[in-house]
């Protein structure tokens, strides 16, 4: 049994050897207008001591994507800084999300790290209205004490609706992007970021 209230999938998931009842097959884990996505587990055929975890993704308009990741469950899963929060350090994939009770995203704030020399870099800000989720992109210099422009009248009642569905304060949510602007312009630093990143990816890719 996996279990884990603290993780996006907001459910017990049960893997039998034999995929048969109680076995949690394919289930929907998020079904939005710009992306669907269903989970499965299953043991892995090569070694018992690993699950499956299986995502298949779609899209409007694009072929299905699917991948494969491994969970080890030969002993508890107990260490979460070292198994988690430490190769979460350097992922070039960030967010800061708010969900509901059932594991679902309502609001936040996610971008991928880039290297970027003329510091053009977005990140998408949204939250749930009475028609579905508002998204739209930012740019991080409108940030940046440095920089010329700030954010218009428009931006920032959208920081406010975000930062009041993520449950913190504009000012705390703005500080936030502040700090992102800073380390998003150190370039020095991102590729740094980066080139530890690829290593990992290249290590997960040989083993």
């Amino acid at each position: 049994m996996l279990l884990d209230p603290g993780y996006h999938v907001a459910r017990v998931i049960t893997v039998m050897a034999d995929n048969l009842y109680p076995h949690t097959s394919w289930f929907i884990q998020s079904d939005e207008s710009n992306c669907k996505k269903e989970y499965n587990y299953c043991l892995c055929a090569n070694d018992p001591d690993y699950v499956e975890w299986h995502e298949k993704r779609t899209q409007p308009g694009a072929l299905e994507r699917t991948q494969v990741a491994l969970i080890y469950v030969a002993r508890p899963y107990l260490t979460a800084i070292d198994v988690t929060e430490r190769r979460n350090l350097v992922y070039n994939r960030r967010s800061l999300l708010a969900r509901d009770t059932k594991g679902h995203v309502t609001a936040g704030i996610y971008f991928s790290v880039i290297l970027d020399m003329n510091k053009a870099q977005t990140f998408t800000i949204f939250y749930q209205t009475d028609n579905g989720k508002k998204r739209v992109k930012m740019a991080f210099n409108k940030f940046c004490d440095s920089y010329k422009v700030n954010p218009n009248v428009e931006e920032m009642e959208i920081l406010a609706e975000c930062a009041r569905q993520l449950d913190i304060s504009q000012a705390a949510l703005k500080d936030m992007l502040s700090a992102l602007a800073a380390i998003m312009g150190d370039s020095s630093f991102v590729a740094q970021l980066l080139t530890i990143n690829a290593r990992i990816n290249t290590l997960a890719e040989a083993n």
